[in-house]
């Protein structure tokens, strides 16, 4: 079982940068692909960034593509997602997740373990 806490979360203005951090328990952190997703009300749970079990390959997502920087440092079980540039648009609930395959696929289902999520608001 892997537990994941999200933080970093707040309120910026649009243009503005936040840094999220995931926080992974247990001690097989390094087997997993690590994703970010994101739900806005009344959407669905949108596929955001992965990175692969080294941090060697990384995918986003077309909207963030070039704003949007996945990162990881596995001594300490931790995945980071920069935001630059940011959005009203990007306004979400942001979500960490492990998916033991470790494909990068851009699909929620795919993944094995989620945090609880944390609130992102850019305002305009």
């Amino acid at each position: 079982q892997v537990q994941l806490v999200e933080s970093g979360g707040g309120l910026v203005q649009a243009g503005g940068s936040l840094r999220l951090s995931c926080a992974a328990s247990g001690r097989t952190f390094s087997s997993y692909a690590m994703g970010w997703f994101r739900q806005a009300p009344g959407k669905e749970r949108e596929f955001v960034a992965a990175i692969s079990r080294t941090g060697r390959n990384t995918r986003y997502a077309d909207s963030v593509k070039g704003r949007f920087a996945i990162s990881r440092d596995n001594a300490k079980n931790t995945v980071y997602l920069q935001m630059n540039s940011l959005k009203p648009e990007d306004t979400a609930v942001y979500y960490c997740a492990a998916d033991l395959r470790g494909g990068l696929v851009p699909a929620p289902n795919v993944y094995n373990y989620w945090g609880q999520g944390t609130q992102v608001t850019v305002s305009s």
